[in-house]
């Protein structure tokens, strides 16, 4: 169990290094671009290596999915990364479990937890430290993308909780990454046009984000889904870890007492709120099976 985790969270490890990559080495004038490149190599790679072709239906579930995880969220990421110092682009990110409780909640399948309530609070309150404390001097249009990817990413975390996984995690990734390339390219034409041509270090950076930032990194994490169930969503909060000390460390990012604050509370309230849903599920799945 030790070794899935282990691979598991080298997904979540190299999504924080997105914001990074795409600073440093990529066109920041073109976030929905670098979306499309991201996704839809990736998507086709992974296919090459599992040519399954899905029923109709099926398809039109990942489609939907690919607007929500893939299309919007990847173009929402892009632009704040572009806007707003990585680790808190990444932390921001992060509420999206408090976005998926609250969503459940909302369409009526379950009750919050009393804590998860409390946790959402907290969660709420950190980033609200995060982005109006005295010391910040933050681009609103990147605070507003990264909420509205995490929501994005959360609708589409309730609709596959909602269908279930009709196929193979790896099979369901595939065809996300080449609906949401596919449905960002005209997006990208239109608003963006080409982005410059690459030198040596924006195709090293385009590598980076497609075979191990997007490829790997969604199989990895996948494949540890499966195999750890819920806890496994402990290992996301990697990826705000991993932007943050990449900002600190690498990039000279500095960030104030409340910033610090406010991350640390936002990571606190996701842990409190997944664990206790992580329980609650624990909890149903004992029940013996003659008892429905």
């Amino acid at each position: 169990m030790f070794r899935i985790a282990l691979f598991a969270v080298l997904g979540p490890m190299l999504w924080g290094t997105t914001y990074a990559v795409f600073t440093e080495f990529l066109p920041t004038t073109h976030p929905f671009f670098t979306g499309v490149i991201r996704a839809l190599p990736a998507g086709l790679l992974l296919l090459a290596l599992n040519p399954v072709i899905p029923k109709p239906g099926v398809l039109m579930r990942y489609a939907v999915l690919a607007v929500f995880n893939i299309a919007v969220f990847f173009s929402m990421l892009f632009v704040a990364a572009g806007r707003v110092p990585g680790g808190l682009a990444a932390t921001l990110g992060a509420v999206q479990p408090l976005v998926v409780v609250g969503l459940v909640a909302l369409i009526g399948r379950h009750a919050p937890h009393p804590v998860q309530v409390a946790a959402g609070i907290a969660g709420v309150a950190g980033v609200g430290l995060m982005v109006f404390s005295p010391s910040a001097t933050l681009d609103m249009i990147g605070v507003m993308a990264a909420l509205g990817g995490a929501v994005s990413m959360g609708v589409g975390t309730v609709l596959i909780d909602r269908w279930g996984r009709a196929g193979k995690p790896l099979e369901m990734v595939t065809w996300q990454m080449i609906f949401g390339g596919l449905i960002l390219a005209p997006v990208a034409w239109l608003k963006e046009g080409l982005p410059p041509a690459p030198d040596l270090m924006a195709v090293a950076g385009y590598g980076w984000l497609i075979f191990f930032g997007t490829a790997f990194g969604y199989y990895a994490w996948n494949r540890g889904v499966t195999k750890l169930g819920p806890s496994a969503a402990y290992l996301a909060l990697a990826s705000p870890v991993t932007a943050t000390l990449i900002g600190t460390l690498v990039m000279d990012e500095r960030f104030g007492l409340a910033q610090w604050a406010g991350i640390l509370l936002v990571l606190g309230a996701i842990i409190t709120g997944v664990s206790v849903r992580r329980r609650r599920l624990a909890a149903i799945e004992t029940v013996p099976t003659g008892a429905a």
